[in-house]
């Protein structure tokens, strides 16, 4: 194992842990740097999915009060029940279809064309939906009622394609059914608990035969990366949306992608 892939593992950390929770999809990001390095990391595209895993225990480690509240208030608070059901209803659909979907969206749209094209057209989402998004009328996810928890869990869905992005599937979503910014910021973080969680037990589980020590040593590098650059992307990240919205990040996808269509094609 070359001293290079440990780097090349510490920065696509890094990359996964600053994008993970921003609408500009982490997923993307890696499958660029990936070619970009030549990165030859685990088979089956292990590395990228499970370090993902770093990301979202930051976020257990950044809302660990709040999160401890809701499993300690299931058995007698009703916010607490409702915040759990919200976060179920909008799993179940990705789960679903990520199962079903595995191997084609593995074999077929991991490639930096299909991220490219996906941050371009999602960049665009991102800066129309900020001219019409409509008033907010949820505020709190111990709010939402069941329809909206299980619509925003099939907007999460387009984010099975690489560089649509997840959370920015989750946070348009939520924003064009009336979420506040603020509140659709940390749904689409509650979520990615159980959606990441899920899709890491699966992956690795699909491609354990072919893992090594090399393979989970490079993948407890990144994790370690990720979840450092995650829990300092978090809080700065509701803050900002809170005061500037969506569209910088709209305007990034659309850089993004343009320019890695460039350096691919011309």
């Amino acid at each position: 194992m070359f001293i290079d892939q440990y780097l090349d593992a510490i920065l696509l950390g890094l990359i996964e842990g600053l994008t993970e929770f921003l609408p500009v999809s982490s997923t993307g990001h890696l499958i660029i740097f990936d070619r970009l390095l030549d990165f030859q990391g685990p088979p089956g595209k292990v590395f990228e999915v499970v370090i993902q895993l770093g990301a979202i225990l930051a976020i257990c480690t950044v809302y660990f009060a709040r999160l401890w509240k809701v499993v300690t208030g299931l058995p007698d608070n009703p916010d607490a029940r409702r915040f759990a059901m919200a976060v179920i209803l909008a799993f179940l659909p990705a789960m679903v279809l990520g199962a079903g979907l595995h191997g084609i969206i593995k074999s077929v749209l991991f490639n930096p064309t299909v991220v490219s094209l996906a941050l371009i057209i999602g960049g665009v989402g991102i800066l129309l939906a900020e001219r019409f998004v409509p008033v907010a009328r949820y505020h709190q996810i111990e709010r939402f009622p069941a329809p909206l928890a299980l619509k925003i869990g099939l907007c999460q869905c387009l984010a099975l394609v690489p560089g649509v992005s997840r959370s920015g599937a989750t946070i348009l979503g939520s924003l064009l059914m009336g979420v506040d910014r603020r509140t659709a910021a940390e749904f689409s973080f509650f979520l990615a608990i159980p959606t990441m969680a899920g899709a890491t037990v699966y992956d690795l589980y699909k491609n354990w035969s072919g893992m090594t020590f090399d393979s989970g040593a490079l993948i407890a590098v990144g994790f370690v990366t990720a979840f450092i650059a995650a829990a300092l992307v978090v809080k700065t990240l509701v803050d900002f949306v809170g005061r500037y919205g969506f569209a910088p990040f709209g305007w990034y996808r659309i850089a993004v992608g343009t320019g890695m269509l460039a350096f691919l094609y011309l």
